[in-house]
């Protein structure tokens, strides 16, 4: 049995970023909640990695930069502290 994680695909790890951005954005979370999920969230792909390459993994990415998905704050952040910036 392995010890080894699955990775997340690139699409996936978009897919979270833009459902967390909107929830704190609808108000459903309040700025502690965020903050505790956003951390974990980071985390968790940390530990698992997310497929691919890195332009693989910015081209899934960007199109929420680039549509206002996600705030350049949440943007930045969320790059960075995945070493993709």
């Amino acid at each position: 049995m392995s010890d080894k994680l699955t990775s997340i695909s690139p699409a996936r790890a978009a897919q979270e970023l833009a459902k967390l951005s909107a929830a704190h954005k609808n108000g459903e979370l309040n700025k502690n909640e965020y903050e505790h999920k956003f951390a974990r969230m980071v985390t968790e792909l940390r530990e698992r990695q997310i497929a691919g390459t890195r332009p693989e993994i910015m081209a899934a990415l960007e199109p929420l930069r680039l549509e206002g998905v996600v705030t350049p704050v949440e943007w930045d952040r969320f790059v960075s502290q995945l070493g993709l910036a």
